[in-house]
């Protein structure tokens, strides 16, 4: 019943602590990016500061907000690194509906009062338990910040984005770059030449 009811299934491993969601489907690639500590670890130390819960977002181009949940930090421009309360989210909103253009990029710091929220969070889009409807009901009862992440997502649960996130970690390693590099130059002709 998708993410919101994987999750409550996890309760009985955990019990009522607070928690990390880390989808599989989404790499965070900091490559081109001087970090002394990752995103992971400033929204977990955000946490134990703060006790309050975290999401990770990140700026989408306009003709993708549909695609994704989306924050409304109330127009806060959000600098990457940092963390600011939000106060709704929306799950792949249209674009004229859409609070912001910050997606949820698919790590989560969250407290423990999201169990009970998780177990009683009824059927919603695409008739699955969302998650983001378990947080936008959290934010009634305590703050939820979104934190920028430093560098950029790679969502591999679409087969663009999958083929996309090889062939950028391809380019840049030690062992491939150079056969991928000559493959995509000898293909140039053909994707020049193909109809649209």
């Amino acid at each position: 019943k998708d993410l919101g009811h994987a999750i409550a299934c996890a309760r009985p491993c955990i019990g009522n602590s607070p928690f990390v969601v880390m989808l599989p489907d989404v790499l965070i690639d900091d490559a081109a990016c001087d970090l002394s500590k990752d995103n992971l670890t400033e929204m977990i130390n955000n946490f134990r500061h703060s006790h309050k819960s975290q999401v990770m977002v990140e700026a989408v181009p306009d003709n993708q907000v549909s695609n994704y949940g989306i924050v409304d930090c109330a127009g806060v421009v959000l600098n990457q690194g940092k963390a600011t309360p939000m106060l709704a989210m929306v799950e792949k909103p249209t674009l004229k509906d859409a609070p912001s253009n910050q997606s949820v990029v698919g790590r989560y710091v969250l407290s423990h009062a999201i169990w009970d929220i998780l177990e009683s969070t009824p059927v919603g889009a695409g008739g699955e338990v969302q998650l983001t409807d378990a947080i936008a009901t959290l934010m009634e009862f305590e703050t939820v910040e979104a934190y920028s992440m430093v560098g950029k997502s790679h969502d591999c649960g679409s087969k663009v984005g999958y083929m996309l996130a090889n062939m950028e970690y391809g380019l840049r390693h030690c062992e491939v770059k150079q056969a991928m590099t000559d493959f995509i130059i000898s293909q140039r002709h053909s994707l020049v030449n193909a109809e649209p």
